[in-house]
């Protein structure tokens, strides 16, 4: 999917979206994934910041992605308002939006706190139902996508159903579809097989052919420590993280398979993260042209 075929909500809340892969093999990520992926990286945590479009370009092409790209990539996420331009004499910087600060929140949130792994499931569940005429597909879609990147399976074709209690309202009024819209938090009869249900609902072969491809692709990376590009790394090793999550609903692990690879690709992902979160700072600090956000 490219990112102009992404709805214009889904661009604001899911910036990750890439093309999918059959297999879970090595995907290809798209400019403004890594785009958001390097404010995130660099500029989110540093309060109003702005980075110079040639500092941009230099790490951009790091990771295969040409300047022209960068550019037009640019362009692009400000006019959807992902970015904010602030020219400085002859040079152009760029900072986050609000918009962009909020979505970067989420996918830190995602990433560093909820973790890949829920061994914290209380027995809730946060149940869906919506109903749209034909006429209304495009807002059909867009649901349907939100619900997905929030955790949501479908349970049948207008009932959707994510593990704990999830604040899924604003969301929903965001897209101006609260009307439309019922939503009942609860727990399971005895009578039902949660394990089945899970099965029926969310694609899991799928989920977990993302986690051993990333966990093969990356355990290369332990002993080799940071290398000699360690902004470059750090870039890829966040964005294919994000990638391989998006479609992780966090589903409750006493009712996943025992050999469920998600705990492994975790442990993979943090030992990297770790290995080039203070070699990636230290060049960021003497690379990145920057200056303060008006």
């Amino acid at each position: 999917m490219e990112d102009d075929d992404i709805p214009d909500t889904m661009q604001h809340d899911m910036p990750h979206e890439v093309p999918d892969t059959s297999d879970g093999g090595t995907p290809q990520l798209r400019p403004q994934s890594l785009m958001l992926a390097f404010f995130g990286n660099h500029v989110l945590e540093e309060g109003d910041l702005c980075v110079y479009s040639g500092s941009i370009i230099d790490v951009l092409g790091r990771v295969g992605v040409g300047e022209q790209a960068v550019r037009s990539t640019l362009t692009r996420m400000v006019s959807r308002g992902l970015l904010r331009r602030q020219r400085e004499g002859r040079k152009m910087y760029f900072g986050l939006t609000e918009q962009a600060t909020r979505v970067l929140r989420d996918g830190r949130t995602r990433i560093w706190r909820e973790g890949a792994v829920n061994d914290d499931w209380d027995g809730d569940w946060t149940l869906l139902g919506f109903s749209l005429p034909e006429s209304r597909q495009r807002e059909r879609h867009d649901l349907r996508s939100r619900l997905a990147w929030s955790g949501f399976g479908a349970l049948y074709s207008g009932l959707w159903i994510a593990p704990g209690r999830v604040d899924v309202a604003p969301v929903v009024a965001e897209l101006g579809l609260t009307a439309h819209v019922k939503i009942f938090h609860a727990s399971a009869d005895e009578a039902t097989d949660i394990g089945l249900m899970i099965r029926d609902t969310w694609d899991l072969e799928s989920v977990a052919a993302r986690y051993v491809s990333f966990d093969k692709r990356w355990t290369a990376h332990l002993n080799a420590g940071p290398g000699e590009d360690p902004i470059g790394t750090r870039l890829r090793l966040v964005s294919e993280w994000l990638w391989t999550i998006r479609t992780d609903p966090r589903l409750p692990s006493r009712h996943l398979p025992q050999d469920w690879p998600a705990r492994p690709a975790q442990d993979t992902f943090r030992q990297v993260a770790r290995q080039t979160e203070t070699p990636a700072h230290q060049e960021a600090h003497h690379l990145l042209q920057t200056t303060a956000l008006r």
